[in-house]
């Protein structure tokens, strides 16, 4: 299990959240299957990943940001700074 130190962030917590919202097995859910290439998610359901990830880390995606919400890595690196920012 990878905590990181600083914001908290459990990398596996992630995976677990993920498949759960896209209706996976959190084994499918691996740290660079593209979502949508690997998983066939299409972009309402994309929409759906970036608010579960906004309301249960409490952080705020830009519209591009949200766009770069493709893989457990990305998403991962991408609530680890908003946690990193926050005050």
């Amino acid at each position: 299990m990878s905590i990181d130190a600083v914001t908290g962030l459990d990398r596996e917590e992630l995976r677990d959240l993920l498949a759960q919202t896209l209706d996976a097995d959190a084994a499918e859910i691996r740290d660079d299957a593209d979502f949508v290439e690997a998983l066939e998610v299409d972009s309402l359901m994309a929409l759906e990943v970036v608010v579960v990830l906004e309301r249960r880390y409490g952080v705020r995606f830009a519209e591009a940001e949200m766009r770069s919400v493709r893989t457990l890595d990305s998403a991962y690196e991408l609530v680890r700074q908003k946690l990193r920012e926050r005050p």
